[in-house]
């Protein structure tokens, strides 16, 4: 997710002056329906788009696996357990002159 683009341009299927036509995956659906046809006119599907367009100097990172956002105290944990690691100790800043 970090280097593609809002839409591949493998997903759309149509486009012209007026519409445009693309596949998406409706994740609501059973797995075996999820592929979806969508066609918009084309100023939505423009405004739709740069929806995804972030500003100079910003970059799109997505965290997944041991550091995913609810699961990531549980998971360490975990990891620390299983490699017999102590945990990290938090200094105190009233301790600290």
């Amino acid at each position: 997710y970090t280097h593609r683009v809002a839409i591949s341009n493998r997903r759309l299927i149509r486009f012209d002056e007026d519409r445009v036509t693309f596949r998406y995956k409706d994740y609501r659906r059973p797995s075996a329906d999820q592929q979806q046809v969508m066609t918009l006119a084309t100023d939505e599907f423009v405004r739709r788009f740069l929806l995804h367009v972030l500003p100079r100097g910003f970059h799109r990172i997505r965290h997944y696996g041991l550091l995913a956002g609810s699961a990531r105290k549980a998971s360490l944990a975990l990891a620390r357990e299983l490699l017999a690691a102590a945990p990290p100790t938090m200094n105190d800043p009233s301790e600290e002159p």
